[in-house]
Order: C-alpha cells, then structure tokens, then sequence
C-alpha cells in the first residue's frame, strides 16, 4: 500500500456527483504519464514481494487468541527506533518527505486495511541475479523478526489469510469493541477493527451507499458429520434495528447454508503474498501482464490457504471471491438484479476480480481471446486513442474507468494537476485485479512501468513465500526468454478462477490451459480490436532473444481457437503430462523445446532454463529445494495450507464434527503455527523450515 492521502472525503450523495470530473481529469493525467513515459526503458527488469500479517495476542492463562488491533503502535515503534533509521526509512508512512524514496538497506513495513495487519517488503528492488534471489528467504525471516522485535511479548506477526474467529460473538479483538458503527455498520466488527485513516472508513462507507445496501458475503459451509443440516448461521441476529442496512438480513441477505458476513474488514482484512515486476521498457510490461494472467487462478489453487471464516468450516479453500464481494460497490441494476434505469450499464464483474483484458502488441493475440462481454466507456476510450495510445491500451484503461471514484477529497477538486497522478489513481488503485499493470508514478523518475501478480494467498512460513516468489519471477525470465504463448480466452481463466475456490481443487479439478506454448507466429488479419495503425508493432512482436518461432503463417490458416487449450490437471500444468505423484520420483525430462508440441509443464520449462545457464551446483540445487516444494504441491505429495489447517481442525479432540472452529481449537492451531515459524535446530538444510509441515500424514 503507497502513501496515504490526507484531506477532506466526500460523503457519497457528494462524491457521485464529481465522479465524470474525476475520471476525465485521471484520463488527462494517464495521457501526460503515457506520454512521457511510453519510451523509457530500464537496464534490468527488477522485482518486489509484499509479505502482509495479522497480529495476533496469544492469552496462555485463558487459552485464547485475539486479534491484536496494534498496527499504529507498533509501525511508531519501528519508525522511532533509532538503529533502524540508520539504515534508512523503515516506515515510509511515517519518514516521509524525501526520505522516503531513499532505499532502505532493512526490510520496510506499511499499514494496511485493518488495525490487526501489518505488511512488510524489501527494502529495495531485488534484481534477478541469482544472488539476489537466494537472498529472498532470509529476508523475509528477518521482516518477521524486526516486526516480532517491535510487539509485547504476547504479540506474533503471523501469515494466515484470515484470522478464524474473525466476527464471532466473543471478544476475538484485544482491545475489544463492541460490533457496528456508522461506516461498516456490520452486525459482526466494528468500525474500530479499521485502520482510521480516513481513507478507509470512507471507503467502506461510500462502498456501501453506492450500493445501496451493506456488502453481502456467503459461504458455502463444509458440510460434516454433524453439521446442522440445512444451516443457517446462528450468528445472524434478524431483530438488531441500529441502522436502516440492519434490514437486509430480513430481507434474504444470509443464504442457508452459507457462513454469513457484511462488512469490507471480512475480504479486505485477509491477507497475500503479492509480486511486483518492474519491467525494461512498456512493451514487455505488456507481454507480462498478458502471459501471466492465465497464471494467475493456477497460483491461486496451489497456495489455496483459507477453509475457516468467522468461527466455521467452509467449504471453499480461497479467499478471493470473498474480497471480490467484500468491496463490491454494483447497484441491483448493474447486477442485472432489476433493469437498467439510472446505471449506464450491466456490470459482469466486482472491481475486485478476475482479469478482463490483454493488453500486448502481440501477433498472437487472436481476437477470440478477448472477453467478449467487456464493458467499456467509449467515449474516455475515444479521448486516449485520440491522444496517441494505442487501442489495446486504450481499451484496457476505458474498461478501469466505467468504475466511480470512491474515496474523493474536496481540496484535490480546486484545480487539475495535468502532470499529477492523484485523480488517475483514485480509479487505477481500486480496481483490485489479479493483474495489474502500473505506470510509472510521475514523482519517481527512477521507476518504470510495472506489473502486480496479485492472485496468491499467503503461506504460513517464510519458505513457502520465498518459494512462490522465486518460482514466479523464474516464470517471469523463461516467459520472455523463450516467447512462450500462454493465452487462452479471457473467459476461461475467469472459469479458471472460480474452479480454484473448490476445496483440495490443486488436486480434484483441472483448469483450462494452453496446450502448446511455442505455436507458430501468424500474420495478424485485422480485428476489430486492434486499430490499423497498430498492425505494425503486432507484426514486429516482441519476443525475447531466446525465442523458438516458427514461420510466419497467415491467420486463416490457424485453427479453431478451441483445438489451442484444453482442461489439466495442476500437476499437468505444473510438473507435465504423465508426472509421477510420488514425491521421490524425478519429474519428467523435457523434450527439446524446439520440437515439443504439448505443453511441457512449467517445472521441466523451469529446469530447462536454469540448466542453460552457467550456475554453481550450489546455487542449482538451492533453486531446486524451492521447485520441488511447487512440484510436490501440484501432485499432492505436499499439502496445501487449507487442507492442512482443514485437517488439524478436523482432528482436534475439541472439534466436534459439526463445522464450528472453537477458541481452543483456534489457539491450538495459531500456536502450533508461531512454533512452525520459531527457530528449530532439526529444519533439514536442503528441505527448509515449512517442508515437513504439509508432508502427508504428517
């Protein structure tokens, strides 16, 4: 999370009215951005991790664990410490002014949503030199340490997506508040579990008028042996009269059978790990963000962390659809609930939500793949292509700008700052995809043009974050280097990523995947897509030095666009075609990558690039204890986080096989994963601490 704004919000019967201005003034400022920045280029493409956790205050005389709503004292006591700031701002938020664009040589920490989060990142860029790579474990150990170093004795840093008793009707907050309040008005949290900056209260707030209603979050519950059957969440109260949105439980808002929530602290105060590449120049921004995108549900299904909301078992292993609802501002027109009266149109999805675009100069880019239901504004559209954007372009940021401002201050209305970017991100930032593609902010000449991979769930040690980190940004260097082509059609990765929320789906479902990742670059044929004036940059493509392509062949010659991806397995997409499930098997050879005409699996593209490189047997097979940790979750050698925590539930002798996840068994679990993270002199030096956690049957 960047800087935090200070200044007058607007109420929301105040800020629809100024939302047209907003977004033409955010559009003026993109075109200014774009302009002086569509030609930069970057010596190296460099990376970022966010790491975010809950602060928890574990109770050992009552046996209890709360959420500790510590995050402001504890970002003060790191910003005061003295030793720290030596090595440079280890709180931006709070060293601000110049020095906080000044590199830290110490990891750096930021606020977030809740008042029980913290996030942490590197406290500078890392590069993709292997150096820096095997770097990424030990620091990120090291955030855990500062952060734990800077808390009471009670208080850990723990990286769990969701807190398991978050809106229970006990006292799961130390300090405890009582429920509700004017901006969440939730029958569960108060307004006090959010960070009270401004921005945030107002945010949930204008969320909800917007809407028109409280946010409306259900799901399924896991059915056990003893599960009420049908069920209905025995934490609804339907005669709590304090606010008008009080009426939406009487009026069908808990779904049976589903755990009921209503307030933005339930999606926005889960937890991820989120990657930010820093691309050598626009174009191979663009060719990220596009080849990464089908990447995104996969990623999301192997860190699958999250079985456990507000006290009960559900019966999803994700936390993304819940975030998606927890944010979603549609009206019941945009819904398609009644028709479009007032609304400008239907709206498919939350602004927290699947990609809905791709956005490269890319040959290969068939019209086929584009979402055939994208909704745009048509007439910002006309005013970027008519600036000199490109239409690919121009298109992906007119379909961010049919949203609404939700957060708008009086004081940034006076006047237009052309070479600002405050109006363009009042809309950018709060469009939560699971791709993201960053222009470069025009107070900071040394950033280039940047793209987030955001579909990850936390992992609860610091191996499997550096894990997934490592192995996406490897994923980043064989995408490029070898030009692979992983489109599928928009609306399958959007069916991908409902398919990723199912329980144990890494191993039960497949996802529709590309089948041949090095097909033959084609001529393009005009589509209405695509502009004429753009054909010439999509026929020069923009593949990497390493490329493998095959001649040019005209577009009508290509086949059915269905005959290009079919369904896999994870292990399929992630270890190839007949992989061994035993984890002490090799995994499969890969073919040479000129002549495969399947797709090879990522771990075997993996390992081919790596072997193409002159690296040390050291640092080889520190690569490799991060890969196998991939391979064996994809096969389920390993388990996922939220079956392993489905399963420690499930076999506590307090469980009583009826979905509900009680104090005890939550102080149990969260103990035994603060003593997962602690120190041991037994972690196996090639496994790392993590490892032996998610082995089966452990």
């Amino acid at each position: 999370m960047g800087l935090l704004q200070l200044g007058t919000p607007l109420n929301w019967e105040k800020a629809r009215g100024t939302a047209s201005q907003v977004r033409e003034w955010g559009i003026a400022q993109l075109l200014t951005i774009w302009r002086k920045n569509k030609d930069k280029e970057r010596a190296v493409l460099l990376w970022g991790d966010e790491i975010e956790y809950l602060v928890v205050a574990v109770d050992e005389k009552q046996q209890k664990v709360r959420l500790s709503l510590t995050q402001a004292e504890v970002l003060k006591a790191l910003a005061e410490n003295e030793e720290l700031a030596k090595h440079g701002p280890v709180v931006p938020d709070l060293q601000g002014g110049e020095a906080a664009k000044n590199h830290c040589t110490l990891p750096t920490f930021h606020p977030e949503f809740g008042r029980f989060m913290l996030e942490a990142t590197p406290g500078k860029p890392w590069s993709i030199d292997f150096k820096d790579l095997l770097d990424v474990e030990t620091d990120m150990k090291r955030r855990r340490v500062i952060a734990k170093q800077h808390m009471s004795k009670d208080q850990y840093p723990v990286t769990l997506t969701t807190f398991p008793r978050l809106g229970t009707k006990d006292d799961f907050i130390s300090p405890y508040y009582p429920p509700s309040g004017p901006a969440l008005r939730s029958q569960f949290v108060p307004d006090e579990i959010a960070n009270p900056h401004i921005r945030f209260p107002t945010l949930a707030a204008n969320i909800r008028g917007r809407r028109g209603r409280k946010v409306e979050l259900n799901v399924p519950v896991f059915r056990d042996e003893r599960t009420p059957w049908p069920f209905h969440d025995p934490t609804v109260d339907y005669d709590m009269h304090n606010w008008p949105e009080d009426d939406d439980v009487r009026n069908g808002a808990a779904k049976e059978n589903c755990v009921y929530m209503d307030a933005m602290a339930f999606g926005m105060g889960s937890c991820c790990l989120q990657i930010t590449f820093q691309a050598k120049n626009i174009n191979e921004g663009r060719i990220l963000y596009d080849q990464l995108s089908p990447l995104g549900p996969i990623l999301l299904a192997l860190t699958a962390a999250t079985p456990v909301y507000k006290g009960f078992l559900v019966d999803t292993d994700v936390r993304w659809n819940q975030i998606s609802r927890a944010v979603d501002d549609r009206t019941r027109e945009e819904l398609g609930e009644v028709p479009l009266k007032n609304d400008r149109w239907r709206v498919p999805k939350s602004r927290y939500a699947s990609n809905s675009t791709y956005i490269a100069q890319d040959s290969r880019l068939r019209p086929e793949y584009l979402d055939p239901d994208l909704v745009i504004d048509e007439k910002l559209k006309q005013k970027l292509f008519d600036g000199g954007m490109d239409d690919l372009l121009a298109t992906h940021f007119a379909h961010l700008f049919i949203r609404d401002p939700l957060v708008v201050f009086s004081e940034d209305l006076k006047e237009l700052d052309v070479n600002g970017s405050n109006h363009f991100e009042n809309i950018q930032s709060t469009n939560w995809q699971h791709m993201r593609f960053k222009p470069p902010p025009p107070d900071n000449p040394n950033i280039g043009w940047r793209v987030e991979f955001r579909s990850m769930e936390i992992q609860m040690t610091d191996f499997e974050n550096a894990a997934f980190s490592i192995f996406i940004v490897l994923l980043s260097r064989v995408i490029l280097s070898f030009d692979l082509n992983l489109y599928i059609p928009i609306p399958r990765t959007t069916e991908n990523m409902e398919t990723a929320h199912k329980r144990d789906a890494v191993l039960n479902d497949k996802f529709w995947f590309r089948k041949n990742p090095f097909p033959q670059r084609v001529t393009p044929s005009p589509s209405p897509s695509i502009k004429a004036k753009d054909q010439t940059a999509m026929t020069n493509g923009t593949s990497g030095s390493n490329s493998i392509l095959q001649p040019l062949m005209p577009a009508s010659d290509l086949p059915p666009v269905e005959e290009e991806y079919a369904l896999m397995t994870v292990s399929e997409i992630i270890n190839g075609p007949g992989a061994s499930k035993n984890a002490t098997d090799p995994l499969p050879t890969l073919e040479p990558v000129e002549s495969t005409s399947r797709f090879p699996g990522l771990i075997p593209l993996l390992k081919h690039y790596l072997s193409s490189l002159n690296l040390s047997v050291t640092t080889r097979c520190q690569m490799e204890r991060y890969l196998d940790l991939i391979a064996h979750r994809a096969d389920g050698s390993l388990w996922t986080n939220a079956k392993w925590i489905r399963h420690f539930v499930r076999n506590h002798e307090q469980y009583k096989h009826d979905s509900a996840v009680n104090e005890k068994v939550t102080y149990d679990l969260i103990k035994t994963t603060i003593e997962k993270i602690e120190p041991r002199e037994d972690w196996s030096d090639r496994k790392g601490p993590g490892w032996e956690m998610f082995e089966v049957g452990a």
